[in-house]
């Protein structure tokens, strides 16, 4: 097993404010110590937050980021405040996932990436948001993300 170099790290272990958009929000990467062996690295963020460009109203959504690292793992406090970067940015929940997956595929060039982002509705009808930067390798196990389809009262 390899020692992780968290020397680069601007984040971690520090006092840092919030960011004000998730533009401005810096994301870090870490090397990954078993690049070469395929596995799979989740996320998931089951109350993430942002706004509604039209209205201002919240939206919320459970979001889970499945990928296959190759040499970089990404840090995961600076994940968090990225994500927490969106609580008062304005976009449809199609942008905000979609962006939040490339920022991630920008950052670590993953061998593979998934988002699923599960909106819950608001006005009666959820809009769920899938994407992914190809066919996963058929060598890892990848669980299903367990997200049930909004059911309502059904």
């Amino acid at each position: 097993m390899s020692k992780t170099d968290p020397s680069g790290l601007t984040q971690l272990g520090q006092s840092v404010e919030a960011p004000t958009s998730p533009e401005t929000a810096v994301l870090e990467r870490v090397p990954n110590g078993n690049a070469g062996t395929d596995y799979v690295v989740r996320f998931t963020a089951p109350e993430f937050t942002s706004l509604c460009p039209m209205t201002g109203q919240p939206d919320f959504a459970h979001i889970v980021i499945d990928y296959i690292p190759g040499d970089w793992l990404v840090e995961s406090k600076s994940l968090k405040l990225f994500l927490f970067a969106f609580r008062n940015h304005g976009a449809f929940h199609e942008d905000c996932s979609v962006y939040i997956a490339k920022r991630i595929v920008d950052l670590l060039d993953p061998k593979w990436l998934r988002i699923g982002a599960y909106w819950y509705p608001r006005g009666g009808i959820p809009i769920d948001v899938f994407w992914q930067t190809g066919a996963p390798p058929e060598s890892v196990w990848l669980p299903e993300q367990g997200v049930a389809t909004y059911r309502g009262r059904g």
